[in-house]
């Protein structure tokens, strides 16, 4: 499995969303809730429809949150298999803040190998795959210009290696924007405890778990429902980058394709900021 171009096609395919859904976020777009209670829109499907066209081409099994999931029994005994996010954070996207991206995740034996992020609006993506490292390209005009270019050239010519910054002097959380709740403050609360001052920083989508990975902060605590498409990418970044996401309901590494693909709480951790704990 050649996982840098398995990787580059990720990209594209994270790139190509992206465009539709800036192209869907200046409409006056209809906004549906699903079963679960979560909003939707249309940027959600045509942005899951995309990705999935683009990838299939490799013969691997999709999951993604705005399709079909299929049984366990089935999905038990893939090896390799993507797991999508085609909108992650919809809430903010609804919000117009421009705090949303797309995930895209390759797993293999329920591990995440390729891990590709993509803000469109901020033009920010970060991207990793297994033993290569993770990588960041944040300025827009570089974004711009490589969406122009043959990926398979020009991937890694404008990134920079994670983490790029050395961590704050004081102990920085970053939190959901739209998800803070009574579990992360008291989280703080004893984080203060260990360190002192503890600053704490919001943004939405999982953007927040490349800040970890860079080390614009030392951590991301979640105490809320995810599912396994608004980290599998993440947490790729996070391991390539020498970091970790840790399932708080195992102690150990987040793993994929559960029969149950709701996430137990985690913290996303930069281990250069583990050593009083």
């Amino acid at each position: 499995m050649n996982y840098p171009e398995l990787l580059k096609l990720a990209v594209k395919a994270a790139f190509i969303a992206g465009d539709e859904i800036l192209k869907i976020y200046t409409t006056d777009f209809y906004v549906e809730t699903k079963s679960d209670d979560t909003p939707v829109t249309l940027a959600d499907k045509t942005s899951g429809q995309l990705i999935s066209k683009i990838l299939a081409e490799t013969n691997i099994p999709i999951i993604s949150e705005e399709e079909e999931i299929l049984d366990y029994s089935v999905r038990k005994d893939w090896e390799h298999v993507w797991i999508v996010d085609p909108l992650d954070g919809t809430k903010e996207f609804i919000k117009r803040n421009g705090e949303f991206a797309v995930n895209i995740a390759l797993v293999k034996n329920n591990k995440p190998v390729i891990g590709v992020i993509y803000a469109p609006f901020i033009k920010d993506i970060y991207f990793a795959y297994q033993n290569g490292g993770s990588y960041k390209i944040t300025q827009h005009d570089m974004v711009q210009e490589l969406t122009k270019k043959n990926l398979s050239d020009h991937l890694f010519e404008f990134s920079k290696k994670l983490p790029s910054q050395k961590l704050p002097k004081t102990y920085t959380v970053v939190g959901s924007r739209s998800h803070l709740s009574r579990e992360v403050n008291e989280h703080v609360d004893k984080l203060r405890n260990l360190y002192g001052e503890v600053d704490m920083i919001s943004v939405g989508g999982s953007i927040k778990q490349c800040w970890v990975a860079d080390g614009k902060a030392h951590e991301y605590p979640r105490f809320g429902t995810t599912m396994e498409w608004d980290t599998a990418a993440g947490q790729c970044i996070l391991e390539e980058s020498g970091n970790a996401l840790i399932d708080l309901g195992t102690g150990l590494p987040m793993v994929y394709n559960r029969e149950k693909m709701k996430n137990n709480f985690f913290v996303a951790k930069h281990r250069f900021g583990e050593s009083k704990q």
